[in-house]
Parts: structure tokens; sequence; C-alpha cells
């Protein structure tokens, strides 16, 4: 699909190719932003060809590489930028990538996914068309709504740690459960943080633009301070979720000690008991005490004298 959004109401249309469009050769410059969501080979073909630009591949959008990245040429910028989202009802993280091509008259961007930000941008440059009037403005205002999202992700992963840390220091809930979800914060985390990192090279690639971006300073400047107080905020929750898991399994071994010395109190108080039982189950012919009246009293007595022994002996070397 194709969204079209053109000057000066920021109307918007959705075709599935340009030819849909009247007279689009004559309101192209009015034409400020084209977003192609999902769309076919045969559209990216048709984009390109009326913008004469060229739309990076899937693969080409998955590459780390600064360059791919970021590129800047003949006063057309192409950048390639993470996207992350949760999956509503599964809480699953999911990564997508999102290109855009930014021109001094037209904004072009290409995804394969359905993006909240995009639509709370559409919104806002709806209500303040005047303030969004170059394709500069609505790709900042892109990364701004995608900033306060990540922002609105990084304290969801607070609380949950939060949450986490309460249930472990105070609940002693130490279940698989709690370590499965320690994890998953954990990489949440790091795929926030790799996100915030490429946001930030991107938009500081930007500020060296001066032609394109000479109104926007301020603005960007503004976004990357954000960004930078955002790294921070997940490195700390990194930090703290590597603290929890060291405390979890640190109280995890505490418990696992407490049962294993149970066990070797409760092995060696039975076994001085179990050494006497034997020695009196022997069928040796001469053997004192099986002719005596209180022989089996006696025995008992004394598996239970020699039980009391190791326990005195826990107790008094603070053992127990």
């Amino acid at each position: 699909m194709i969204r079209i959004f053109q000057l000066p109401n920021y109307s918007q249309l959705k075709v599935s190719s340009l030819y849909e469009v009247k007279n689009f050769t004559e309101v192209k410059e009015n034409i400020l932003w084209v977003d192609l969501q999902d769309p076919t080979p045969e559209q990216i073909k048709e984009v390109e060809a009326f913008y004469n630009i060229s739309f990076p591949t899937r693969q080409q959008q998955e590459e780390i590489e600064t360059s791919s990245r970021y590129l800047e040429n003949s006063g057309v910028i192409k950048v390639n930028s993470t996207f992350i989202n949760i999956i509503p009802h599964s809480g699953k993280l999911e990564e997508n990538e999102m290109s855009f091509i930014l021109t001094e008259k037209t904004l072009l961007t290409l995804r394969y996914f359905d993006s909240r930000v995009i639509s709370e941008t559409v919104k806002k440059i709806k209500q303040y068309p005047a303030v969004f009037s170059t394709p500069a403005k609505i790709f900042i205002a892109i990364f701004e709504a995608r900033v306060d999202f990540d922002a609105d992700l990084t304290e969801a992963v607070s609380k949950h740690v939060a949450d986490i840390s309460r249930k472990i220091t105070y609940d002693r809930a130490l279940d698989e459960k709690m370590l499965l979800k320690i994890n998953e914060c954990q990489d949440l985390t790091m795929s926030l943080r790799e996100a915030l990192f490429d946001k930030q090279r991107v938009l500081s690639s930007l500020l060296r633009n001066e032609d394109l971006m000479l109104d926007s300073y301020n603005r960007l400047r503004s976004i990357i301070k954000d960004i930078n107080s955002l790294i921070e905020h997940a490195n700390f929750n990194f930090t703290r979720l590597e603290y929890l898991q060291n405390s979890f399994l640190g109280f995890l071994n505490i418990e696992q000690n407490k049962v294993i010395k149970t066990f070797t109190v409760v092995s060696l108080v039975f076994m001085p008991p179990t050494l006497i039982a034997s020695i009196y189950g022997m069928n040796f012919e001469f053997m004192p005490e099986l002719n005596l009246s209180v022989g089996y009293p006696f025995a008992l007595g004394l598996m239970l004298f020699s039980s009391i022994i190791p326990l005195l002996i826990f107790k008094r070397k603070k053992w127990l």
C-alpha cells in the first residue's frame, strides 16, 4: 500500500499505484511524504522510477555497518533504523527495520510492519500542519515519536524490574519463572539499548547536514539529549538486572545449602543408631546382651542416646 501526504492540509491518499493519483506530475511538488507499507515489488519499482531513487532490499535494511545505516549523497539522505515493538497479548519483542529517503522536497519511507509511531506522527502533523511544512521536519517528528515510545518502553521495563526486585528481596520467589522473567527483561533491555544507539548515530550524523537540518538543529539536539538519558536508564536497568540475577542465584544457593544441611544432619544423627542396630543384628552365638531380660530396652536406649549426642554437639557448635 502507498500512502501519500500532500499540502496544504496534509490530505492523505491510499493508493495501490501512483497512476491512480490525478495529475500526479502536477501535484508532485505538493507531496511531502510518501509512505510504503508492505509494498509489492512493482509498487517499489514504480516509486523508485517516479522519484529517481532506489530503496534498500530487505537484506540491506538489516545490515549493521554504519555505511548501510546512514548514507548521504548529493543532497539525498538514506537511513535504515530499527523500530522495536511489543506484540500485543503475548508481550514478546519484535524488531523491525524502517528505511527513510530524505530529499529537499520529499520524504519517502519503506516498512514491512504496522507502527503506532507512524499513526501518532500522522495525527500530530494533521493537527499542526504549519509546523511540519518540510520533509525534514516530518522525518524528525517520526524520530521524536519513536523516542517517546522508547521512553514509555523503558519506563515499563523499569517497573517490571522493580517488581522482580521486590519479589526476590521480600517474597523470596525463587522459582524458574522468575529467572526466565529476568532473562526476558535482559533481552528487551539489550535490544532497546541497541536501537537507541542506532538512533543516536543517525541523528548525530544529521546534525552535520546544515542544508536540510538548519531549521531543526535545536530539535535534533533535544532528541539526542533524550536518547542519551534513555541509554543511561537502559544501562542502569541492565546493571540492576545483573544484580538481581546474582541475588537470585545467591538466594537459590542458600536454599539449596539449607536442604543439603538438613539431609546431612539427619544422616549423621541416624548413623550411630544404625551402627548399634547393625551390631545387635549380627547372628553370633556368643553375645552377652542376648540373654539379658532388659536387652531390648537397653539397645533402644543406647540408640536413642547415640542419636542425641550428635544433636547436642551440633547445637553447641551452632551448626543448627
